[in-house]
């Protein structure tokens, strides 16, 4: 009975710590923010109403999509992860699973993704989803090894969720959808420095060219943060403008956007790594704040 019961333990213990590698290949933490931001998209589209079952399909569809994309991500870079002290324990890098199974695990996800998509919302939303994962997984990735233009490369699959949950509502890529997908894309450029600055050693390791300015973390690269982080504010307003959310989420947006141009001027200021990680947290509370006030003030 001793021994029956420790065998059963021992396989509780083996699925436990599979799943825990499965959830870390494909970055469920990161991918849940991206899949939100799909939700959003998808439930501001006028005349589309809060339906349970849609927006949980919604959620597994994107959540299958983004993990397949950062499963090849780590597929990519195994190798270079060894050398990072931040990714060294991931379950590639570490040995716990192989490249042909974290494959497997990519294709089947990928595929079921993509499938749930056009399955219960349409074909215009699965292809979207299926450029998002080619552009993540097979440009972007080895492309950080290149230039660091890399980051504006990536931050087209970065901003396609919303636009992607718009086109699963609409059925069409109109006005409101890019309004929405413009405000991700400016978003994320001071958010990746702001962890680019943080990590840049790692980085650096692993030959990864992801700061915009030579030489490493320096104004240039806090000025043009700020600079992105400036245009958010108009940008934030093109939802209230084309009538999809109303004048408190208006106003809402201008004083986030302000407050992540603070964070991203007091980076300019201090150029040092606390300032980098209030800008990453600050583009954080940014993101989440207004799309929720977006989504609580649709007209």
């Amino acid at each position: 009975m001793l021994q029956e019961n420790s065998i059963k333990l021992s396989l509780s213990y083996a699925v436990a710590s599979k799943a825990k590698d499965y959830f870390q290949l494909m970055k469920f933490n990161l991918t849940f923010m991206v899949v939100f931001s799909c939700v959003v998209g998808y439930l501001l589209v006028p005349g589309v109403e809060f339906n349970l079952v849609k927006v949980l399909l919604l959620f597994a569809g994107g959540l299958l999509v983004s993990g397949s994309a950062n499963t090849i991500n780590q597929v990519w870079e195994k190798n270079t992860d060894k050398l990072m002290a931040r990714t060294a324990n991931r379950p590639l890098p570490a040995g716990r699973l192989s490249e042909t199974e974290a494959s497997v695990v990519a294709v089947v996800t990928g595929l079921a993704g993509i499938g749930i998509m056009a399955y219960s919302f349409n074909w215009l939303s699965a292809i979207l989803s299926l450029i998002s994962l080619v552009l993540y997984g097979f440009v972007y990735t080895p492309w950080k090894k290149w230039n660091s233009l890399a980051v504006l490369v990536g931050a087209i699959p970065g901003a396609l969720p919303p636009l992607i949950g718009w086109a699963a509502g609409a059925n069409q890529l109109s006005e409101g959808g890019w309004s929405l997908f413009a405000i991700q894309f400016l978003w994320q450029f001071p958010h990746f420095w702001a962890i680019a600055w943080i990590a840049h050693q790692d980085y650096t390791k692993a030959g990864f060219k992801l700061l915009p300015a030579a030489g490493g973390p320096n104004k240039m690269t806090a000025l043009q943060s700020a600079t992105y982080a400036l245009l958010l504010i108009p940008a934030g307003l093109a939802p209230y403008l084309l009538k999809i959310s109303g004048s408190i989420s208006a106003i809402i947006c201008i004083l986030a956007g302000i407050f992540y141009l603070y964070r991203a001027v007091t980076l300019y200021r201090k150029c040092d790594v606390p300032a980098a990680r209030k800008l990453m947290f600050g583009s954080y509370i940014y993101l989440v704040i207004v799309q929720l006030a977006l989504l609580a003030d649709k007209v």
